[in-house]
């Protein structure tokens, strides 16, 4: 059901990133599609990030009239990347969370230009400043969606011990060492 629920989101970041930024100017540095695949790589399902990082990159190219290719690249990579990073790491706090948002946003545009300048084509925009309000409103941006994908993609508790998970450390149970030396 959270595959669904996380699949939905997608499509729904794809039609946004593709109609706001016709409505007003700062919505076009938001990268709604990132924050979604970066969230799907987070859960440590890699194949599943790897198809919606190429999904959503080869569909805001076909919408956007771009070089096709270059944002299903850039966002392929990154779910590759961030899903590996997030096997091997702890990334489960939302404190943790906000930096992979933010290199992932980075990396993704740094790719981007990368691969139009690499082709010979020219990017629109400036580097500095499109990297710059991007980086700022898809971290900020994409902590809210986060919080609320978390909200209602956890399975929440009867206890109603929901709201202290989401800043808290998971703690273990110190266990007593049951050999003693010097007695």
């Amino acid at each position: 059901m959270d595959q669904l629920k996380v699949t939905i989101a997608l499509i729904l970041a794809v039609l946004l990133q593709w109609t706001l930024r016709n409505v007003a100017e700062p919505f076009a540095y938001i990268d709604f599609p990132l924050i979604i695949v970066v969230y799907a790589a987070l859960q440590r399902d890699a194949v599943k990030a790897i198809l919606f990082g190429a999904f959503s990159g080869l569909a805001i190219d076909a919408l956007s009239g771009g070089l096709l290719g270059a944002n299903g690249f850039s966002k392929t990579l990154i779910a590759y990347v961030v899903s590996e990073l997030a096997r091997r790491v702890y990334l489960d706090n939302l404190l943790l969370r906000i930096p992979v948002i933010a290199g992932a946003c980075l990396l993704d545009d740094l790719l981007y230009f990368g691969l139009h300048r690499l082709l010979g084509q020219e990017p629109s925009g400036e580097l500095v400043l499109t990297v710059s309000y991007s980086l700022i409103g898809t971290t900020v941006v994409g902590t809210l969606v986060y919080l609320i994908l978390d909200y209602f993609l956890t399975e929440r508790t009867s206890g109603g011990s929901r709201g202290r998970e989401t800043l808290s450390a998971r703690r273990q149970s110190r266990r007593r060492n049951p050999i003693r030396l010097g007695k």
